[in-house]
């Protein structure tokens, strides 16, 4: 729910997921998590006091939160046993189709279209699990899955292989996975097997793993830029340049960056 500019990480997400032609939302949510369906719930004494008052523009930013086509269900992970789990639980209501996962806090400004498009358009041509990938400092590889490839095309590679934070001198390479993915269903069981792995956690990468031995899975360079908002600087980041991309505010921002003194 953190802010970028005027809309929390989750909106960015959701109107990434829409312009992929996703119409259902599935969010798996934790304790204290109770502003998400807040935030995306109908307000309507909000909307009958905008609409009295005459503030149209603002009444039309509230109803356009998410679209009336789309459907959120909100999903309780009892305990937090990591991405895998994550994943896992989202079963019941997925069943027997692929799927997208997208972490919020990884902000993709996507060029041309959005990241999770992309990974569709990828999916489709492919027909196997889609991962977005991006290669990251030698001496960050403890931070992300790693994934070995063969390059398929540009921009595209077929994974051989997948290992989670391994120390930079046991990384097979630089190609990081980052927080979006197109999966088939076959993952649900095999994440229904897999043990806990790195942090004591089910490891969505431990069940990418299994699954490379049964279906062609592939890495995708997105065109975009990435913001790690779960990192301060990254965050930070992130604010500054979609603040100065933002229609109201990115000439008096601007000019108030130019001015301060460093």
């Amino acid at each position: 729910m953190l802010p970028i500019v005027d809309k929390p990480l989750i909106q960015y997400a959701v109107e990434e997921a829409v312009e992929a032609g996703i119409d259902q939302m599935v969010f798996i949510t934790g304790r204290n998590k109770s502003p998400i369906p807040n935030h995306f719930d109908k307000a309507y004494e909000l909307e009958s006091e905008l609409e009295a008052k005459g503030k149209k523009e603002l009444l039309k930013i509230v109803q356009s939160v998410i679209p009336d086509h789309v459907s959120c269900i909100y999903i309780r992970q009892a305990e937090a046993l990591g991405l895998g789990h994550a994943v896992l639980c989202a079963l019941p209501v997925v069943g027997d189709e692929p799927f997208a996962v997208i972490l919020a806090d990884d902000l993709i400004d996507g060029h041309g279209k959005g990241c999770t498009a992309q990974m569709v358009s990828q999916f489709e041509r492919f027909g196997g699990s889609v991962l977005a990938v991006q290669n990251v400092e030698k001496n960050e590889t403890d931070k992300y899955g790693i994934v070995k490839a063969t390059q398929v095309e540009k921009g595209i590679h077929q994974i051989t292989s997948i290992v989670e934070k391994p120390k930079p001198s046991d990384a097979p390479s630089t190609m990081a996975v980052v927080g979006r993915y197109i999966l088939t269903p076959r993952i649900f069981d095999l994440l229904q097997v897999t043990e806990r792995g790195a942090g004591n956690e089910i490891q969505l990468t431990d069940a990418i793993a299994k699954l490379l031995k049964e279906e062609k899975v592939y890495a995708y360079e997105f065109k975009g830029k990435r913001y790690d908002c779960g990192s301060k600087l990254g965050y930070l980041q992130a604010t500054v340049e979609y603040g100065l991309k933002h229609t109201e505010l990115q000439e008096q921002f601007k000019a108030y960056l130019q001015a301060l003194k460093f």
